[in-house]
């Protein structure tokens, strides 16, 4: 989680409001509708497949029929007979009779095991083993979150295709493996929890800041969903201290929702919101789970060191009263447990905070090769070259910022900070 400059996956006439409610259904019905055709038929393909072309009979029909009173039942009623006329045609041409016998049989009650809640159920079985973390993660994402094949890849900063080949083959490698679709015993669910973490974690995110141009800015629908699961695995897991991390570290940055964006739709800065917008319950209950873990004595993770970041400011009253030596000395210890560069990014804009620009300007430097394509990288190198005068360097950093970031929010706030650089070589801004 970064701080405000960056991110850390024919022919009918529609009636007003259709394609609002299909869209709103979409991003609000597809995990509960993939988790539960999972749950029902035991493949991720036919799951996926038949929810989508239950979405995609909605589209069609929706504008010419009207919106069905309760638009997720229909969809989960027309999905599972889709999946079911789906079994019947592949019974037929492979002779899969036990495949087709579902489709007769009545659905008989399965025992929920650990985890009773149909999306953390299907996280956890996606989480297997027997994939590697990062085919865990973008599964799920795409499964669970809904998250498009081309928002997945802008979160792994990886090109379409690959994120789309790395997903299909995932799917393939469950099916030839027969990994099973079952709830893991309780016994189980701490093997599996860092893959879970991880994609709660990239789901808020495209929540926080979304990453896609047509998307709005903010997704409170996912960053609620994402919530609400890390309260549900906390409940499982609750001496698990990265459990606890995330959660705190999510409900201290929803905390700052209300105050992210302005009424024209412009990305505001940290240093920049009205801190009086705040959920004040939300960071009381996230400083209350920083100080039960910090009290644990057991040493953190990434996720509760994150956490701790992010309650130092909300602590803050002010912008100019955070504790930059407290955030850098986090910053530290973070880079030890996460030595990545979009890490070593948010610490250089820590270090620049507390030491000045020219010093996070030289960090930011040594991270160019490795974030080239990385919008908060520019963005960064941006604001540092503009508090340093170097006015025309800083014009283009904001230039490519704007090619490369997808959030219009972001668009619009970093275009104003160039355009306030003036036209005049060296000019200081307004």
């Amino acid at each position: 989680m970064t701080d405000e400059s960056g991110r850390e996956a024919g022919g009918a006439v529609s009636r007003p409001g259709t394609d609002e409610a299909i869209s709103r259904a979409h991003r609000e019905e597809w995990a509960r509708v993939v988790a539960s055709l999972a749950r029902r038929f035991g493949d991720l393909d036919i799951a996926e497949e038949s929810a989508a072309e239950a979405f995609a009979t909605a589209v069609e029909r929706w504008p010419a029929d009207g919106i069905p009173p309760n638009p997720g039942a229909w969809l989960t009623t027309t999905a599972n007979r889709k999946a079911i006329d789906r079994l019947r045609r592949e019974s037929k041409r492979d002779d899969k009779h036990k495949e087709a016998h579902a489709m007769y049989a009545a659905e008989a009650p399965q025992p929920v095991g650990a985890v009773d809640d149909d999306r953390l159920r299907l996280i956890f079985t996606c989480c297997h083993p027997a994939l590697a973390m990062e085919t865990r993660v973008a599964l799920t994402l795409r499964l669970v979150g809904g998250l498009t094949v081309p928002e997945i890849a802008r979160a792994f900063l990886v090109q379409e295709s690959t994120m789309g080949q790395r997903i299909t083959r995932a799917k393939a490698k469950i099916r030839a493996a027969r990994i099973p679709y079952r709830v893991p015993p309780a016994a189980d669910l701490p093997v599996r929890v860092s893959g879970v973490l991880t994609v709660l974690f990239l789901v808020f995110n495209e929540g926080y800041l979304a990453s896609g141009p047509d998307s709005d800015p903010l997704r409170p629908d996912l960053t609620a969903e994402a919530i609400r699961l890390a309260r549900l695995t906390r409940a499982l897991l609750p001496d698990d201290g990265e459990v606890a991390g995330l959660l705190a570290l999510m409900l201290l940055t929803e905390a700052r929702r209300g105050a992210r964006v302005s009424p024209g739709g412009e990305l505001v800065t940290l240093e920049e919101q009205d801190r009086s917008a705040w959920d004040t319950a939300l960071i009381a209950e996230g400083h209350g789970i920083v100080r039960e873990r910090l009290a644990s004595g057991v040493a953190p993770g990434r996720f509760q060191v994150l956490a701790a970041i992010n309650a130092v400011h909300t602590s803050a009253p002010e912008a100019g009263q955070t504790d930059w030596s407290q955030v850098v000395a986090l910053y530290d210890r973070l880079v030890r447990l996460d030595p990545s560069p979009v890490v070593a990014l948010n610490r250089a804009v820590a270090v620049a905070e507390l030491d000045g620009p020219e010093v996070g300007l030289a960090l930011v430097g040594r991270l160019q090769d490795a974030l080239a394509g990385y919008h908060a990288l520019h963005a960064t190198r941006a604001d540092l070259l503009r508090r340093l005068g170097r006015t025309d360097e800083a014009r283009a950093a904001y230039d490519r910022a704007i090619e490369l970031a997808g959030n219009r929010a972001e668009v619009t706030y970093l275009t104003r900070r160039r355009d306030e650089l003036g036209g005049r070589p060296g000019a200081e801004p307004r």
